[in-house]
């Protein structure tokens, strides 16, 4: 595939991963004609279910990565953690995007950071703890702060507050000594983050900023527009989120996410806190909301196919639906929540993701409602919070 031979409808599209976003990934795919392939170890994984191939082995199986080249034209991932090698094994013969290079960055908290300041983008003040000589060398003014493990670390795991330096040289002990991130601690007033979808051929374009709320550390609201963001911070989060796919050469879907905090004269600024080389929970809302979707997107751009501006016509609220509502509080077994009474609101959209056993805090769906003005879908999302049991917002 080049520039000037994209692929067309009837081509196969790979996936690595088989979980919700690789399932609305091969729906959008399939939507628009193309036949799918999913590598996921899992029988029952959500995209497996769906498309056209699945090739049951793990992510670093040589077999099933050939198997995979051979039937795809070109591949993608839906999870930041499969192992970048598998991404360079599959590009040695087909068109993989995001890159391996581009994957292993956002792989690396620390290497993430790096590239922010490469990028020109501020994020948090910071120190990379990797051994005892490190952790003694830690700047006493970084805290109180959030040690997070360099790796594999997400939806909250893998980090701990710590006020002083007692506390962090206890809680780097609890996370086995791995190879840590220190980060300051900011003064928080908001978090948004921004969607970037980058062609080969350089040409990138970006969804409204996202205004999110996480309990827990899992991503609980989104709303769009951004209530509380004033335009020109959420014009700079655009810059700054198409800066860092342009200093990595990123080709696909990219989110930035960023935090909203005091710059001490009484205004705000932004600081990148991390990057997702996928489709987001944050962004699922563009399904319903917007002329293209975030994997509508994903799909042009492995394909080679032209992007557009996205268009949101409609304002929205997205709420995270975690397997906690299926086990309501004082409750010995699994129930079905109240889904009738929530598709009687206006403007409700249900998206539930074909996992066969709800557990709390799992993702098993999310539910957005869209309104001509955002007081319309914010009070629809709050009613169905009262349906759910799920904290207003």
């Amino acid at each position: 595939m080049s520039a000037l031979q994209p692929l067309l409808p009837g081509a196969t599209l790979g996936v690595m991963g088989g979980g919700q976003l690789g399932r609305m990934f091969v729906h959008a795919a399939q939507a628009m004609g193309y036949a799918t392939a999913v590598l996921d170890a899992d029988p029952m994984s959500p995209a497996g279910l769906v498309s056209h191939h699945h090739f049951q082995a793990a992510y670093t199986d040589t077999a099933a990565l050939a198997e995979l080249a051979r039937v795809a034209d070109a591949v993608t991932t839906e999870f930041e953690n499969v192992p970048a090698q598998a991404l360079r094994v599959l590009a040695a013969t087909r068109p993989v995007s995001p890159a391996a290079g581009a994957v292993a960055i956002c792989q690396d908290r620390a290497q993430e950071k790096a590239h922010f300041t490469r990028a020109g983008v501020p994020c948090a003040p910071h120190a990379v703890i990797d051994s005892s000589a490190a952790l003694e060398a830690v700047d006493a003014a970084l805290l109180p702060g959030i040690l997070k493990t360099a790796t594999l670390g997400y939806d909250g795991k893998g980090q701990a507050r710590v006020g002083d330096l007692a506390e962090l040289a206890d809680a780097w002990q609890r996370l086995g000594r791995a190879r840590c991130v220190l980060e300051q601690l900011m003064p928080l007033q908001r978090e948004l983050s921004v969607i970037v979808a980058r062609g080969a051929d350089g040409q990138a374009v970006t969804f409204p900023a996202q205004q999110n709320l996480h309990l827990d550390g899992i991503l609980a609201v989104t709303q769009v527009p951004a209530p509380d963001v004033p335009a020109a911070l959420a014009e700079e989060a655009a810059r700054c989120a198409k800066a860092i796919a342009e200093s990595m050469a990123y080709v696909g879907v990219l989110c930035v996410e960023f935090f909203v905090v005091e710059d001490g004269h009484g205004g705000r600024r932004l600081v990148a806190n991390e990057m997702a080389p996928r489709p987001h929970n944050s962004g699922h809302y563009t399904i319903d909301a917007c002329d293209v979707s975030q994997f509508d997107l994903q799909v042009r751009c492995m394909a080679g196919l032209p992007l557009v501006e996205p268009r949101l016509h409609s304002a929205a609220v997205m709420l995270n639906l975690l397997g906690d509502l299926w086990f309501p509080p004082g409750e010995s077994t699994q129930r079905t929540p109240a889904w009738a009474e929530v598709l009687a609101l206006p403007g409700a959209h249900l998206h539930l993701y074909g996992k066969s056993q709800a557990r709390p805090g799992r993702k098993m769906g999310h539910l957005t409602f869209t309104g001509a003005t955002p007081e319309d879908a914010r009070a629809m999302a709050l009613r169905a919070c009262v349906l759910l049991g799920l904290p207003p917002f």
